[in-house]
């Protein structure tokens, strides 16, 4: 009997999966896939608003106004539970973060919706050091970052233990969700040291002294001052300086005898 040659055609894949010991269905699956890998993937855009809108239900955004009030422990909270877990975004835009931080904040919308069926998720919040530039000055963080902060509960007695912070850097080319949520999930933020700077925004010196504010303003302003300012003001100053140190003040011009008048006291009379 003669095969024909479209005989052959049907038949050759049967042939080649007996061949190589493997059932029909898997190799079928397998022309399955190798297609679906050549149909453009399905637009991503609904899936990013959806995430976006889940961080913005669940995602408390932080600002000089109300910073304060946000991070305080809540009525209810237990002492006997331990501290209260927050996560805070310190993210930018094209002034702060240089137009790098689209993947980061993505990977961070997509974080919240995930963060939303664990029961034992931390309270998430966000800065947008673009639009709350005195808060990110006030606090000295950098953009990409995540504090995650360990807000203590007052005990009976009104006490309040220390508030543990540490800072997790984030790529800006390679940051997933799955990054983000191993943050809590696996505690990889106790790999970072316990941040005890002077601009610690609970415990450093300005906020014990009740700075935190003001300071802020004041550094966020010398860091808007411009350079020419600057080498003016150092300009002047060193001028002073040297002044001082020369004898102080310009020279006086010495006064000439008016014409037909005595001579200064210094000099002889003419004969």
């Amino acid at each position: 009997m003669r095969l024909t040659t479209s005989a052959l055609l049907l038949i050759l894949p049967f042939l080649t999966a007996a061949q190589q010991q493997k059932p029909l269905s898997e190799h079928v699956q397998s022309w399955i896939e190798k297609a679906k890998s050549y149909i453009p993937s399905a637009d991503t855009a609904p899936v990013a608003a959806t995430a976006a809108k889940a961080a913005k239900n669940n995602v408390v955004t932080l600002k000089s106004s109300n910073w304060q009030s946000v991070l305080s422990p809540s009525e209810s909270a237990d002492p006997s539970q331990g501290p209260e877990e927050w996560m805070v975004l310190f993210s930018g835009g094209n002034k702060s973060c240089y137009g790098r931080c689209a993947r980061v904040e993505k990977a961070w919308n997509e974080s919240v919706v995930l963060f939303a069926a664990d029961p034992t998720a931390p309270h998430l919040a966000y800065v947008h050091c673009d639009q709350s530039p005195v808060l990110c000055t006030t606090w000295a963080a950098s953009v990409p970052t995540i504090w995650h902060i360990q807000l203590p509960v007052p005990t009976a007695d009104q006490s309040r233990p220390a508030t543990t912070i540490r800072k997790l850097g984030l790529n800006t080319t390679s940051v997933t969700a799955g990054e983000i949520v191993k943050i809590h999930t696996e505690k990889t933020y106790e790999k970072r040291p316990v941040y005890e700077g002077a601009l610690h925004p609970f415990d450093g010196w300005a906020a014990r002294a009740g700075l935190n504010g003001p300071l802020g303003y004041i550094l966020y302003a010398a860091a808007n001052i411009p350079s020419w300012a600057f080498m003016i003001v150092l300009s002047m100053g060193s001028r002073y300086v040297m002044s001082r140190r020369t004898g102080g003040g310009p020279a006086r011009p010495q006064q000439s005898a008016p014409l037909g008048g005595a001579p200064p006291a210094n000099e002889p009379a003419a004969r």
